[in-house]
């Protein structure tokens, strides 16, 4: 079951520091809890991201003539 988004700029940064916490003590994996250990700081940061759903770029409106 996938983890649920946080939907406030608070919640987005109380995910990006739980992901974070979880790197620094050896307990974030890549995929599911079954995958390998994530050793890279570069990747766990780019997987904190995700889960907070801040990585998605933004969308630029054309205007309708």
């Amino acid at each position: 079951m996938p983890r649920e988004k946080p939907k406030t700029k608070a919640g987005k940064k109380n995910k990006v520091e739980k992901v974070e916490r979880e790197f620094k003590e050896g307990e974030l994996h890549s995929g599911s809890k079954k995958g390998p250990v994530v050793t890279n700081p570069a990747q766990a940061t780019a997987i904190a991201l995700s889960e907070a759903g801040l990585s998605k770029k933004k969308k630029k409106h054309k205007k309708k003539k």
